[in-house]
């Protein structure tokens, strides 16, 4: 069961880390490139504000952008400011999504994000810990895929491997830890119960690592070189 009031205490923790983690920058390292393609670090936490205040619409019954244009418009105009001016907008939007996320809601209600994709509103606190747990990572200052806490790793590997599970042009795709938790996907999808019938294809291919490694290459951001496939080749997963 979803838990948003938990969740949003763990997305404050999560922007507490990212924003103690960034303060020992300097204007310099902002304008240098992320680990994301075309991105400087300026750009990503430009996109960590902009998100809170989308997901702040998201919950306020509101579109998320105006449009794609000026969704990165936005991340555009704001990618050059310095150190102060990038902390100082993260943690204020930060904190009106807190201010939103407390106001009494129907959690229940269905919430349209980007792209007519919709979710429950109780989701978009986890939803939020993605992107600033991730991005954080994307920063390249020292905060890894494996300093991530394993609850968060699992609970989006979770989420991935469900959404992945339900792509039309893939394959059915079992992953499983070294320490044995497994995913399957295929016409349906569980977690904890390893078929090998059902899926699309007639059995899955299937992908065992860390769970680290795991999360890496479901979430575009490892290659899966470090993964053990069977049953085919690893499948190309497409853009998140």
């Amino acid at each position: 069961m979803i838990d948003h009031v938990r969740d949003l205490a763990l997305v404050d923790a999560a922007t507490e880390r990212l924003l103690s983690a960034a303060a020992s920058l300097d204007n310099a390292a902002v304008a240098q490139a992320s680990r994301l393609p075309g991105w400087s670090r300026g750009h990503l936490l430009a996109h960590v504000a902009r998100n809170a205040d989308a997901l702040v619409n998201v919950l306020a019954g509101r579109p998320m952008y105006e449009s794609a244009g000026a969704r990165d418009a936005d991340i555009e105009r704001d990618a050059p400011r310095g150190l102060r001016e990038q902390l100082g907008d993260v943690r204020e939007s930060a904190q009106r999504f807190q201010h939103e996320g407390g106001e009494p809601a129907d959690w229940a209600r269905t919430v349209e994000l980007r792209n007519g994709v919709t979710d429950s509103a109780s989701r978009v606190p986890f939803r939020r810990l993605v992107e600033v747990e991730l991005h954080h990572v994307d920063l390249g200052i020292g905060y890894e895929l494996e300093d991530l806490p394993e609850e968060f790793a699992f609970r989006e590997i979770d989420f991935l491997a469900a959404r992945f599970g339900r792509h039309p042009e893939l394959p059915s795709i079992a992953l499983a830890t070294d320490s044995g938790r497994i995913w399957t996907s295929g016409d349906e999808f569980t977690v904890g119960i390893w078929t090998t019938g059902g899926g699309r294809d007639g059995g899955p291919v299937v992908v065992t690592g860390g769970h680290t490694d795991l999360l890496g290459w479901l979430a575009g951001r490892r290659d899966g070189a470090a993964l053990t496939v069977e049953g085919g080749p690893l499948p190309v997963l497409p853009p998140l």
